[in-house]
């Protein structure tokens, strides 16, 4: 046994640390003194060496070292000659020549495969974001010797760079070699494969192996999610989850509450990821949209909570940060949130929630044009989420392009049909232009129709119809929507109606609410002092009446001061109620 050999053997142990200096001794002598090593050895050395280095996250460094290794290895082919460390055992020349070849081959199958190298090399490049690079290694291994997940790497590069078909085979390969590989399938589905093809890959292993025909109901899930039907993949999941066999599982609950929140259902959304939060709490997936919900319906003291409780689980998942992110995005810190959400880009350049957050703290920071590149890389990478496209509309109407957004409203509304929210989407940018407020108005008649209950509806058709100072219509139009819901904007605008038709006293009742359910909102408690600065002026006017009556004495002015007292502690517990 020579000194690789150990060195070997500490590696499969895990002492990459031990590895690492050792084999960083050996290199350098083998530098000095070329006949100590054979070869192979000095490619061992070199991949152990990098493997440790991989452990230890230098993956630059790593990756060079792999490098240097795969040179060694062409070597090879020249000389099958060991040259022993000093105090290793040898054998005869005749004997090393009669078994030379034999040993060769040996040697070859006990060596650290080329082909594990190049992967290796590929991941160290995935990590530092040189993807082109990670692709041209990995297309320098031959088909037939590319493993499940060498295609699998190169599905995902491929996708990311936007080659669909090359990514479609390389998935279909994966697919191939192992059926019930789910996220491949994800990954086809996502691509606009078919359900139908999908599942057909997969059939023969389904119908082979017992309790796996929940899989096809999967598959036909998955489709609707990537085609952008919310409300068929909704119901094709809750009867995959009303199953025994798969009541209660995380991953199908998460995919629920993504879908409710796709479809606009906070409620249902938010109940879902309660759920599956206390099913497995230490769960990451999902929840920073999770945390995104909370912060927009106010709640900022429990995603603190959440987000700390996620730093703790793990601080190198993007899902901790984008919730830190939101809760400052909420609390008017924007940017503080967009170094959070750059943070998070940074860790995972996938994540949907991070450029969504990092785009619209930009875009409060009037950064419209760095916005809009955000914005543009979320709807690449999540088509079928229209808070991708809301979040780029909203960047055109705030630099006034109106035509970019009515282009953008438009594509929506005819890619993913005439539903409640593209209807309301069209319909929000028609309300920014005097010629077409009619067109708005049957956009979100057509859309309450469909869904009487969609909030985003009822205040835009809300704000239709305050400018055309139809109020009654309008108290109307949101007693019916909070018959079945209470949401802090609608209660805020019920209040602002209110005002309109003199009902000082509900209206105060409808800010209150608006404030119990979201404390910072601030048009909630200005509709509040608004109305509060314009009654003191009567009180104070009853103030002097009383004191003409009772005359100008000094027990006059401490009743007017008693009085006085008494509005600012009516006031001050009042505000204490909040």
């Amino acid at each position: 046994m020579n000194v690789v050999d150990h060195v070997r053997e500490m590696a499969v142990a895990g002492l990459h640390s031990n590895v690492r200096l050792l084999s960083s001794m050996l290199l350098t002598m083998s530098t000095n003194s070329t006949e100590l090593f054979s070869p192979s050895q000095k490619y061992q050395l070199l991949v152990y060496h990098a493997d440790a280095l991989f452990h230890d996250k230098e993956y630059r460094n790593a990756a060079c070292k792999y490098t240097m290794a795969l040179q060694q290895k062409k070597s090879l082919s020249k000389t099958s000659k060991v040259r022993p460390f000093p105090g290793s055992t040898t054998s005869s020349p005749q004997a090393q020549k009669k078994g030379g070849q034999t040993l060769h081959s040996l040697q070859n199958q006990s060596l650290p495969s080329e082909i594990e190298v190049r992967y290796k090399i590929a991941e160290c490049y995935t990590i530092l974001k040189l993807d082109k690079d990670a692709i041209a290694v990995l297309e320098g291994i031959p088909t037939r010797q590319r493993t499940p997940k060498i295609n699998m790497m190169l599905a995902n590069l491929y996708k990311k760079a936007g080659q669909e078909r090359s990514s479609v085979t390389s998935y279909k390969e994966v697919i191939r070699q192992c059926p019930l590989a789910l996220d491949a399938i994800i990954g086809l589905l996502s691509l606009s494969v078919k359900g139908a093809e999908v599942a057909s890959m997969a059939m023969d292993v389904i119908q082979s192996i017992p309790n796996l025909d929940w899989l096809s109901v999967w598959i036909k899930a998955y489709a609707f999610i990537h085609s952008g039907d919310n409300m068929r993949a909704i119901n094709t999941i809750c009867s995959l989850e009303k199953k025994s066999l798969l009541r209660d599982n995380v991953d199908l609950l998460i995919s629920l509450a993504d879908l409710y929140f796709r479809a606009g259902d906070t409620k249902n959304s938010i109940l879902k990821f309660e759920q599956a939060q206390m099913l497995d709490p230490y769960v990451i997936k999902g929840m920073d949209v999770y945390g995104y919900l909370l912060a927009r319906e106010g709640h900022l003291e429990d995603v603190e909570v959440l987000g700390g409780r996620l730093f703790n689980i793990s601080d190198q998942h993007a899902e901790p940060w984008v919730i830190s992110g939101c809760h400052s995005f909420y609390s008017k810190r924007y940017s503080r949130a967009l170094y959070l959400g750059a943070k998070a880009i940074q860790l995972n350049s996938n994540s949907v929630q991070a450029l969504l957050l990092k785009g619209a703290a930009l875009r409060n920071m009037v950064r419209v044009q760095e916005a809009i590149i955000h914005f543009r890389e979320a709807m690449r990478l999540a088509p079928c989420r229209l808070d991708c496209y809301e979040g780029l509309i909203d960047c055109y109407l705030a630099s006034n392009s109106i035509r970019e957004a009515m282009g953008m409203a438009n594509n929506v509304y005819k890619t993913l049909g005439a539903n409640a929210q593209t209807l309301t989407i069209l319909a929000t940018v028609c309300l920014e232009d005097p010629m077409t407020q009619e067109k708005a108005k049957t956009l979100l008649d057509k859309a309450l129709a469909q869904r009487p209950d969609y909030i985003k509806a009822v205040v835009k058709k809300g704000e239709l119809l305050s400018r055309e100072q139809k109020y009654e219509e309008g108290i109307a139009l949101l007693r019916n929507a909070l018959a079945n819901q209470s949401d802090c904007v609608l209660h805020r605008m019920l209040g602002d109606f209110l005002v309109a038709v003199n009902d000082y006293q509900e209206a105060m009742d409808q800010y209150s609410i608006a404030l119990s359910l979201d404390p910072n909102d601030q048009k909630s408690l200005e509709g509040m002092q608004k109305m509060e600065k314009e009654e003191s002026p009567t009180e104070a006017t009853a103030d002097e009446d009383v004191d003409d009556m009772e005359g100008s004495g000094e027990e006059g002015d401490l009743e007017g001061s008693d009085s006085e007292a008494a509005q600012w502690a009516d006031q001050e517990q009042w505000f204490g109620m909040q």
